[in-house]
């Protein structure tokens, strides 16, 4: 619900600060007192283009602030949490006009950008009557306002999941589709490659180990040379293996004279013997084990380079070939399975399918049978607004199928038409000034029950009408009130008498300008605010009397 309306240096109006309530209020004043001006103004704080043209003269900065007192359910709330804004008491909208050109936007104090403000004003206001293209004019609101007039959440949230299902399976078919076509235009060089691999069949860490055994071939002599001198030092007569078992018979031979003495050293030499003996057996055995075969030398460089060969045609390294070996294998043998894999994607797609058609054909025939219900409700609104000979209808047709999506198929427009045998077109295109007004009334009445809370506006909605269209007007817009916090600018005495609270816009000369300010009424000033709707500018006892009458009726 607004609650606060300030605005400063817009027009004629140089400052000015209102508190609205809940219900209808109505808002009078002469032809030219500044009333436009105020829907000026509060359109700019809900995101409309900027008009500079409405800073006020010999100032360079305007500004309009809109406070709401909103439920913590109200959908607005999330809009505005993804924007990082918190929730708090009230939303606050703000905006300014610059002389520099510039037009920041605030909610709550944050920068935010223009769109963010509209989208979140469009939730809490709608206007009617002035501002093209929003609320009830906005073809993209319709099928939103019908859903929520009788489509269950149940069947929204499953026609949803329907559209993802069918979504999520055609993708994957059409990335086999994709795949395997690829697939087909390499199956060639593919088969190849197998092939190829197949006879190479590589093996992990080949390249590292036959490297090291190349070594070991290409310096095989040496190794034998030195393997052999080895052997030599070791094992010949006079080599260390014979010297150290001479020095171990001498120390034992004294070892009866000196006692322990020479028990540790005596030890020592017997390992050191266990030990050479265990080296001179390991030396031997790697001798028999050394091959030198130039034949297996041949063999390994020839594997080495078939390896690194087949390594750079496919820009790998080595070690990566028994991967890609696996890899290639494993897509052939798709590419040979492709058809059952294809076929079971293809059925998963048309079950999908048929399930969201089903689901978009269940929404769509429950979508025709509430529209029928508004299309009978809004018929009966028509004929008091004098618009007797108006027709109107909810007209639901099928999208072509690139526009269907997780609300189903259905195009959903309200249209009508103002004379018999006059085709049916959008309402603001098919009628102007009041007749829209009363129209978008009539609508208003039978939707409003079913959507979020906002606030009405309702921009001369009787024009052109008097004595029982207006009263009809005007107890509609009572009933409204009952349901929403509705505002009306208004010309007509019994519009205005259906009013819980009521406010007069007038010009008024200062020294230097002309401003236009707003004043709360009171019951006398009501009396004769109406009095002088009434019967002009000369009030008399009789049009004192009528209005009496007028808002006495209204309580």
């Amino acid at each position: 619900m607004l609650v606060h309306l300030s605005i400063r240096n817009i027009v004629l109006i140089q400052s000015l600060d209102l508190e609205f309530s809940d219900g209808l209020t109505v808002l009078t004043g002469e032809t030219g007192a500044g009333k436009s001006i105020l829907l000026d103004a509060l359109g700019l704080a809900l995101g409309s283009r900027a008009d500079f043209s409405l800073l006020r003269d010999g100032t360079d900065k305007a500004s309009v602030t809109a406070a709401f007192d909103i439920e913590a359910s109200h959908p607005v709330w999330q809009i505005l949490e993804e924007a990082g804004i918190e929730a708090s008491a009230q939303i606050i909208l703000r905006r300014q006009l610059r002389s520099d050109g510039k037009s920041p936007a605030h909610i709550n104090d944050q920068p935010v950008s223009v769109n963010l403000l509209r989208q979140c004003g469009d939730m809490l206001v709608e206007i009617q009557g002035q501002f093209e293209g929003r609320g009830l004019l906005d073809i993209t609101t319709h099928q939103r306002l019908l859903d929520r007039a009788g489509i269950a959440p149940q069947l929204l949230a499953r026609i949803k999941s329907c559209w993802q299902e069918m979504q999520s399976s055609e993708k994957a078919l059409q990335e086999c589709q994709i795949a395997q076509a690829k697939a087909r235009e390499e199956e060639e060089w593919l088969r190849d490659a197998v092939e190829q691999l197949d006879k190479l069949a590589p093996e992990a860490d080949e390249e590292e180990n036959l490297s090291k055994e190349r070594t070991r071939h290409a310096y095989a002599a040496r190794i034998a040379e030195a393997l052999q001198h080895t052997h030599t030092i070791l094992t010949s007569e006079d080599g260390v293996i014979s010297a150290t078992g001479r020095a171990q018979s001498l120390l034992e031979r004294q070892s009866e004279v000196a006692g322990s003495l020479l028990d540790e050293g005596i030890s020592a030499l017997e390992r050191a013997i266990a030990e050479l003996n265990e080296a001179e057996a390991q030396i031997a055995q790697a001798g028999e084990q050394l091959d030198g075969d130039p034949e297996r030398l041949a063999f390994i460089e020839d594997r080495l380079h078939g390896l690194r060969s087949a390594a750079r045609k496919h820009r790998i390294e080595v070690d990566e070939l028994p991967a890609l070996h696996s890899r290639l294998a494993s897509q052939l043998a798709a590419l040979d399975d492709q058809s059952g894999q294809l076929a079971s994607l293809a059925a998963a797609a048309e079950i999908a399918r048929e399930a969201y058609h089903a689901c978009a054909a269940e929404l769509s025939d429950k979508r025709t049978e509430i529209a029928a219900t508004i299309d009978t409700q809004v018929m009966a609104e028509l004929p008091p607004l004098k618009l007797e000979a108006a027709a109107f209808k909810t007209h639901i047709t099928q999208n072509e199928p690139d526009r269907w999506g997780p609300l189903g198929w259905d195009r959903v427009r309200f249209v009508a038409s103002t004379n018999p045998g006059m085709e049916m077109g959008a309402i603001d295109k098919i009628a102007s000034g009041g007749e829209l007004a009363r129209f978008l009334l009539a609508l208003k009445v039978v939707l409003a029950r079913n959507e979020s809370p906002k606030t009405l506006i309702f921009d001369e909605v009787d024009s052109g009408v008097g004595g029982a269209v207006a009263a009809a007007v005007g107890a509609r817009l009572a009933r409204l009130g009952e349901q929403t916090q509705t505002l009306v600018i208004t010309h007509s005495p019994q519009v205005a008498g259906k009013g819980k609270h009521h406010l007069k816009i007038a010009k008024q000369a200062s020294s230097q300008t002309i401003i236009s300010d707003t004043f709360v009424l009171d019951e006398s000033a009501r009396i004769e605010e109406v009095a002088r709707m009434l019967s002009g500018d000369e009030i008399t006892k009789e049009a004192r009397a009528a209005a009496l009458n007028l808002l006495e009726l209204a309580r």
